[in-house]
């Protein structure tokens, strides 16, 4: 993703070959890559091979209910629509170009696949992380302004933020090549340099929305805790079954929060953690080392749809409807989904 915008300004290797990547030899000097093929290497290209299709096949399915059910069509399920479409690619066309193109190259070489790796990297993992960001805002509203919420959030402000969000990840992406055209031919300290004049980066496509999100969410759950507090209230002043109701709301709320936040939080720091360092010190990291963390932080793309479409029991019918084929049979456009 923002793996390479990033990473643009942190691999330094200070050897002329690099083989600690399982399937290539890298040349640093002459930029070329030597075949080094092994049992670690097969076992690569298999895990990534299931990562892709799982990625592609659980968004696909949140992209074909959302847009097949008209129960679905709602302005919160758009920016669903939208995060599963920038993860789907992220599955067909990112995981696929990793296994060929090893990241630590792509940042010096400036062949034309090389050069589409960095820019569907960088492009849909920015647009996956803001539209993250827009679905964190929308649940702002729905659980803390539920009154104003259908006239705050409605189809103009939800299609206002997917076009801000594309666009802001297209920008990204234009300006990291301009930076990275404006260095030449990168040479030992390019990376580094490239990389702190493009910090802007790594605070518009990641830090802003995550300390955005962090602040959202720990609101919510403030919100949430109140609201079971209330309904224990409301409906038990003394009872042990109103205590339980209240106690089971809240660990939901909690529960929810923390997979949402964990998931997020666990994929994409590893990665940032690393590039910070590479940046602001001389800590060597090894290629293969800053490649696994990439692909920790595109796996976010799998656990999406997990969290933000198959918690809903709606989006389950859904899914049942399409796996067991039922939608080719008949016209289950209008079904009511439980």
């Amino acid at each position: 993703m923002i793996s390479e915008s990033m990473a643009a300004g942190d691999l330094v290797n200070h050897t002329r070959v690099d083989s600690t990547h399982p399937c290539y030899e890298m040349n640093m000097v002459s930029l070329t890559l030597t075949d080094s093929p092994s049992s670690n290497c097969v076992l690569l290209h298999v895990f990534l091979g299931f990562m892709s299709a799982a990625i592609v096949c659980g968004n696909l399915l949140v992209l074909i209910s959302i847009v097949y059910f008209r129960q679905l069509h709602t302005p919160t399920n758009f920016l669903i629509l939208s995060l599963a479409v920038s993860d789907l690619l992220v599955g067909f066309l990112v995981f696929p170009l990793s296994t060929k193109f090893p990241m630590n190259f792509c940042m010096y070489s400036r062949d034309v696949f090389c050069n589409l790796r960095v820019t569907f990297d960088l492009a849909l993992s920015t647009a996956s992380i803001l539209n993250l960001c827009c679905i964190s805002i929308d649940r702002y509203y729905a659980v803390c302004q539920p009154l104003t919420y259908r006239t705050k959030i409605n189809t103009n402000v939800i299609v206002t933020m997917i076009v801000v969000t594309w666009s802001t990840a297209v920008f990204m992406t234009i300006g990291f090549f301009i930076a990275r055209m404006s260095y030449g031919k990168c040479q030992e300290n390019c990376p580094f340099s490239v990389g702190f004049s493009n910090l802007l980066g790594p605070v518009f496509s990641f830090y802003i929305p995550m300390v955005t999100m962090v602040c959202i969410y720990l609101k919510i759950f403030m919100v949430a805790q109140k609201q079971a507090c209330s309904i224990q209230n409301t409906h038990s002043q003394t009872t042990k079954a109103g205590t339980a109701a209240g106690k089971k709301g809240e660990g939901k709320a909690t529960r929810t929060l923390a997979i949402v936040m964990g998931a997020f939080l666990g994929c994409w720091v590893p990665f940032f953690l690393c590039l910070q360092v590479k940046v602001f010190s001389s800590v060597s990291v090894a290629v293969a080392t800053f490649e696994s963390l990439v692909w920790i932080g595109l796996f976010n793309s799998l656990l999406n749809p997990l969290i933000y479409a198959f918690f809903y029991s709606w989006f389950r019918s859904a899914f049942r409807l399409i796996l067991t084929g039922k939608i080719f049979q008949s016209d289950f456009s209008n079904t009511k989904l439980l």
